[in-house]
């Protein structure tokens, strides 16, 4: 299966638009995770373990691997979602952007060195700088459109030719960009509004939704104004509000509640 196909058997699978976003803390890590020798992976192993049946994918972003000295256990996190989830696919969350062959490189890290199926992009250098992501025809290439931080306006919002700069990015993603058939955009759960119009401007892409929970997006306006006619086409990330929704040593029992709340809660406006 490509990515399309992975991320929407999945979601049928578990009936779930959920993904949980991977970011483990090591200053916030449950205390009985002291002196492990993988205190991240075995973080990570917990919170798959738990909320595997509740997600449509999951989302490690790599600055909490490689800022923390952890890439091996990025490695072995995905490694794990292979083996134990090998239906739910992973997003790499890089939010990679360079020219030429650097580009190249940033590809073959995502998708030989970590086997993602799908990695986040920068294209505020242009279409160049994609291809390289663009041309694994079976992986999913996920672009910065309209984000969920308070400054994305300061760029995303500008006006050109009568259109602003996230809409350019929309139409270039649906027509120029979409020669495999593998382009998905990230929209932010805080702008329900520039969703919905997004949305319209491409109703057959998938959304990777970041901004619910501790960031405070609406889920209901997310579900109703981002969903494709099929009433899926959505990944709604949470975050902190799974993977640390409980700080004890039922840390992933507690991750999984979350999940499979936040899950029903989604379905219930679908």
């Amino acid at each position: 299966m490509n990515f399309y196909e992975k991320l929407k058997h999945a979601a049928q699978l578990n009936r779930s638009l959920v993904c949980v976003g991977l970011d483990p803390d090591l200053k916030k890590l449950p205390a009985c995770l002291a002196g492990k020798k993988n205190p991240i992976f075995e973080f990570n192993k917990a919170i798959i373990d738990a909320t595997r049946d509740w997600v449509c994918c999951y989302k490690p972003q790599i600055a909490y691997y490689a800022g923390q000295g952890a890439e091996a256990e990025l490695k072995m996190t995905i490694d794990y979602i292979r083996e134990q989830a090998p239906l739910v696919p992973v997003i790499l969350d890089a939010k990679r952007g360079d020219i030429g062959s650097t580009a190249e490189m940033y590809a073959r890290e995502a998708f030989e060195q970590y086997n993602a199926d799908a990695v986040t992009v920068n294209p505020y250098m242009g279409f160049d700088t994609l291809k390289p992501f663009l041309d694994y025809e079976d992986r999913g290439v996920v672009i910065l459109c309209r984000t969920s931080n308070p400054n994305s306006g300061d760029l995303q919002n500008l006006m050109c030719d009568g259109k602003m700069v996230y809409e350019h990015v929309a139409e270039l993603a649906r027509d120029k960009w979409n020669y495999n058939r593998n382009v998905a955009l990230v929209i932010g759960a805080t702008y329900p509004e520039e969703l919905r119009h997004v949305r319209e401007l491409c109703p057959e892409l998938p959304f990777l939704v970041p901004g619910v929970g501790a960031q405070g997006g609406d889920v209901e306006k997310v579900v109703r104004y981002g969903c494709d006619a099929a009433g899926g086409g959505l990944a709604i990330n949470s975050s902190r509000g799974i993977i640390y929704a409980d700080k004890s040593e039922a840390f992933g029992a507690g991750a999984g509640r979350a999940a499979r709340e936040l899950r029903d809660l989604v379905n219930s406006f679908r």
